[in-house]
């Protein structure tokens, strides 16, 4: 297959949008996963496994997940997996009702003193 202006030499530039808005777009609590999926995460399965469950978060600024991080470990005990201020993703662990708690106090946090928009809390 030909590629009329294709060119190889020829730089090419990506933009990246991100559109303005304070949500929190995921909120999703794993309870009992397999271990394989620990592994795939970069999560140590001989340390989390025992824990139970795998809360998943993403939100826009991206740069909240570390105020979003503090309040998870400060309210329920939970062990940060995963935190990315560029992208605003946040993966915690702990017992299911850890991670219950601290989804549901950054739910609040974010929604009555940020003013953020939020998503309802999802689970499997």
């Amino acid at each position: 297959m030909e590629f009329e202006n294709y060119n190889p030499e020829r730089k090419q530039r990506i933009v990246q949008e991100l559109v303005p808005g304070k949500q929190i777009t995921l909120a999703h609590i794993i309870a009992s996963p397999d271990g394989e999926l620990y592994e795939k995460l970069g999560l140590d399965p001989r340390v989390e496994l025992d824990r139970a469950a795998i809360g998943i978060m993403t939100v826009t600024p991206a740069e909240t997940a570390i105020i979003m991080a503090d309040i998870a470990i400060k309210s329920s005990g939970v062990s940060l997996g995963f935190v990315d201020r560029f992208s605003g993703s946040l993966i915690v662990t702990g017992t299911v009702s850890q991670v219950e708690a601290s989804t549901m106090a950054i739910l609040e946090y974010t929604a009555d003193k940020l003013g953020y928009e939020v998503c309802g809390i999802t689970r499997t």
